[in-house]
């Protein structure tokens, strides 16, 4: 009897999850997921556990429970430090791990473009963290207008900038003139919500710049008429508690969000090995790190050249991915040869608001209600979880008849960089106590 292989992934995204699945299917595979946390995450419909429709739970499955019924799958939860591809090992803060194959699948987070201080003051939206901390700013602001007498700070208050005009943006900006005029506008008395104004900034000549011109200028239209006014060819230059500095403007706003761009995750630069555009890892043809054929980098991560482009940080990429590196790692048992990925373009696909939404496939250009239908179909058949489908379900159409959001829960501040900051100032006396001490 051969000996068993160990296969390591590190992450469970869409790409992690997906090779898990399909490494399972062989008996002669022993395969162990680490990923920081405990859960898989749905992050095409973050933005709507951010806008209040949706709860944390309902795009979120705990990882063990997709795989508990797979005998050779086991799942650590913790933080991977380095790899060290001499010896094989991949590095834990409590333990090394052997591997004879390695698949790295850790995706992706915000890029500030070297200004880290904006992150307190502008979450960007990776994680349920950063989701729930903007349902809290967001809700917040809204009840501490109500309560405002002064007209600018109430104005500063209902003043929202969404920086980045790409799928993540435009589905924020559009959630927020939905919730603005259509939710919240039966709860306040002392304040009209439909007045809240809405700002969209992008730096490009044009938001959605990877759908064609004709879709892009749909989804402006679109989100006008939530309310919504785009900014392009508008670069921020800086970020505060008041607001956002553009190159020669100001905008008072208490509730900026981020979503102008995704930078490489922590590993990549602790590992000696090339870098692409954004940090992302070089990958041969076959996924594998360059002299390193054991090693697998797929999803967000790797940067893959196709055709003369690098594939986008797209889910249906890393799906593919993780089945194909599976593939590759069985023709490797059986002595044969590997083959090269190929990436089947399924489209492209963003949502504006209700009943409305843009699809772009195989030369086919859709909006409106159609591509709205579209977009649902997709993403409740992509969910994890029959629990999770059936409860969306309910949610959306309930939330389309009636216009109402029912996960408008304001929580206490959880969020990574203010707990930082927290911690800061916890950490340093005060002199009035250092004085007294000193007497």
């Amino acid at each position: 009897m051969s000996q068993k292989k160990n296969v390591i992934v590190v992450g469970g995204g869409f790409g992690g999850i997906n090779a898990v699945k399909s490494l399972s299917k062989n008996p002669d595979l022993d395969i162990t997921l680490i990923d920081r946390r405990n859960h898989h995450l749905f992050q095409p419909l973050l933005y709507q556990v951010a806008m209040a429709a949706l709860s944390p739970a309902e795009i979120a499955v705990p990882i063990r429970s997709i795989f508990s019924g797979y005998r050779n799958v086991d799942i650590v939860m913790g933080n991977v430090l380095g790899v060290n591809f001499d010896k094989k090992l991949v590095q834990t803060k409590f333990r090394d791990f052997q591997y004879d194959y390695l698949v790295l699948a850790c995706g992706a987070m915000n890029c500030y473009f070297g200004n880290v201080g904006w992150e307190g003051f502008a979450p960007g939206l990776k994680s349920l963290e950063e989701a729930i901390e903007i349902r809290r700013r967001v809700l917040t602001a809204f009840e501490k207008a109500d309560r405002e007498e002064d007209p600018e700070k109430q104005k500063q208050l209902l003043t929202f900038v969404v920086v980045g005009g790409g799928p993540t943006g435009i589905e924020l900006a559009g959630a927020l003139g939905e919730i603005s005029r259509y939710t919240l506008s039966r709860d306040f008395r002392h304040i009209d919500s439909r007045r809240t104004r809405i700002i969209l900034i992008e730096a490009g000549e044009r938001i959605l710049p990877s759908f064609s011109p004709e879709l892009s200028g749909k989804a402006s239209r679109g989100l006008e008429k939530l309310g919504v006014t785009i900014w392009t060819k508008t670069k921020v230059t800086g970020i505060d508690q008041e607001g956002v500095t553009l190159k020669n403007e100001r905008i008072l706003a208490k509730t900026v969000l981020w979503a102008a761009g995704i930078g490489p995750a922590d590993l990549n630069e602790k590992l000696s090995v090339e870098l692409g555009s954004q940090n992302r890892i070089r990958v041969n043809s076959d996924l594998t790190i360059p002299g390193q054929s054991n090693v697998f980098v797929i999803g967000d991560q790797a940067y893959f050249v196709e055709n003369g482009n690098a594939l986008p940080g797209l889910a249906p990429v890393a799906i593919q991915q993780g089945k194909f590196v599976a593939k590759n790692i069985f023709a490797d048992m059986k002595q044969k040869p590997r083959k090269p990925f190929k990436y089947l373009d399924k489209g492209i696909m963003a949502t504006i608001g209700r009943a409305d939404a843009i699809v772009q496939f195989a030369g086919m250009k859709l909006n409106g209600f159609i591509a709205w239908a579209i977009w649902l179909f997709v993403h409740i058949f992509y969910l994890i979880g029959f629990r999770n489908r059936m409860i969306i379900i309910f949610q959306w159409g309930w939330s389309y008849l009636t216009f109402r959001r029912g996960a408008r829960i304001i929580t206490i501040r959880g969020w990574k960089p203010l707990l930082k900051a927290n911690a800061r100032k916890k950490s340093v006396p005060s002199r009035k106590k250092t004085a007294a001490k000193k007497k």
